[in-house]
């Protein structure tokens, strides 16, 4: 199987390859696929050293050819920036101007980035062999998920929430990770996690009970929230149950992104040394942990039909029913080679249901906007946002977003 990277010169790259060469004997190439080849000169060569390190006979390879990276592959992971850490930077602070939280994956940050992205993925996307699946972990996933299954494509978006969850319950319960199987729902980066099955059993309520406190406190979020819901936000849900709080730290301190460049910067260096072979603890503070075990699980399970259960974006196709079948939601699923099915789950309670349709509506809104651009159809996508919702912040935030993005828009030009 050929897997081709898209953002292959991407820092986090090692990290998902260290994944194929432990987990996925079943992939017999990659091929790294980036514009910027000095990044590649760097990142590829220690991939490559990976590879080795772990005994691997996977052949990898780095190029800026798109055409020749795509031909054959199977599946494309798409992990792309486009604008750098430079555009995070501007998605993380031009909100704050109207009082709104910077973030690139969700309000007008976030809609910065699937204003710059769609139209880019969608390319590539289209230039892949027809049969591929097109695994997506680029932000705002959702959206980005949304506009390749609308454009015809096999796709399924990824996210590491889920699967850090499992991973932390899993070793406070003293089990083997593939036994927790999460009731994980509601759209990307807005999702709950409602249950958590041991053997048919939900452990969920024993969790919280036991440690309310210290799992509320890594969510930075109040214990109170989490009781009053009995199920437990990610972390993403902070910028709504928190906004003003979040926005004055914001206010006060660097960027995520500020601080992600200087991390990268360092881990180019190390990368650079001839005679690293595995992976540097810094790359820790990249962030998306156990990305390269989710990506590595649902390929597998999209190629070998195992049925195994993953968090996946999907069509919504009735799951919640509040929602148009063309949606796209997140939530735990079987997998095979047909795709995605969201495993059967109780209604959501009006507190999840109303965010998950206000949100919804601005990601539908979103992904029109990102095709089809023009200063309305942005205006409406920001009215529409519960972080925004307001006509002033909305016209305001468009004229920002405009003007911070023009080299990234064609359609401005």
């Amino acid at each position: 199987m050929k897997i081709a990277v898209v953002g292959g010169g991407s820092t986090y790259t090692p990290e998902l390859v260290d994944g194929f060469a432990r987990l996925a004997p079943f992939v017999s190439e990659i091929v790294l696929l980036d514009p910027h080849q000095q990044r590649l000169s760097v990142v590829g060569p220690f991939a490559q050293r990976l590879l080795r390190h772990h005994g691997s006979d996977t052949r990898l390879r780095w190029t800026s050819d798109v055409d020749d990276a795509l031909a054959g592959a199977s599946t494309v992971v798409i992990q792309l920036r486009v604008g750098g850490q430079q555009a995070r930077i501007s998605d993380e602070t031009f909100p704050l101007a109207c009082d709104c939280v910077g973030q690139e994956t969700t309000g007008a940050g976030g809609f910065a980035k699937a204003l710059r992205t769609v139209p880019v993925v969608l390319d590539i996307a289209r230039r892949a062999d027809p049969g591929a699946w097109i695994v997506n972990f680029t932000n705002p996933v959702g959206i980005v998920t949304r506009a390749l299954l609308d454009d015809g494509h096999r796709a399924a978006g990824l996210c590491n929430v889920a699967i850090g969850f499992q991973r932390r319950w899993a070793a406070a319960l003293g089990v083997d990770p593939a036994a927790v199987t999460l009731d994980h729902v509601g759209l990307n980066h807005l999702t709950w996690e409602r249950a958590a099955y041991v053997d048919g059993v939900d452990r969920l309520p024993e969790l919280l009970d036991k440690g309310l406190d210290e799992i509320a406190g890594g969510l930075q979020l109040p214990a109170e929230v989490l009781a009053s819901l009995r199920c437990v936000p990610s972390y993403y849900l902070r910028y709504f149950y928190c906004h003003d709080e979040v926005v004055a730290e914001e206010r006060g301190r660097p960027t995520r992104g500020q601080r992600v460049a200087e991390i990268e910067e360092q881990l180019l260096q190390l990368y650079a040394d001839a005679s690293l072979t595995t992976k540097p603890d810094l790359l820790g503070q990249r962030g998306g942990a156990f990305y390269s075990e989710a990506a590595v699980g649902l390929i597998a399970s999209l190629h070998g039909d195992d049925g195994a259960r993953h968090a996946v974006n999907v069509r919504n196709r009735g799951f919640l029913p509040f929602l148009p079948d063309e949606a796209v939601i997140e939530a735990t699923c079987r997998v095979g080679s047909g795709g995605a099915t969201p495993l059967p789950a109780p209604p959501l309670i009006p507190e999840l249901a109303g965010l998950v349709a206000a949100v919804s509506a601005y990601e539908e809104l979103a992904v029109d906007a990102a095709l089809r651009g023009g200063r309305d159809r942005v205006y409406r996508a920001l009215l529409a946002h519960p972080l925004v919702a307001q006509h002033a912040k909305a016209s305001r935030l468009t004229d920002e977003l405009l003007s911070a993005n023009r080299a990234h828009l064609a359609w401005l030009s």
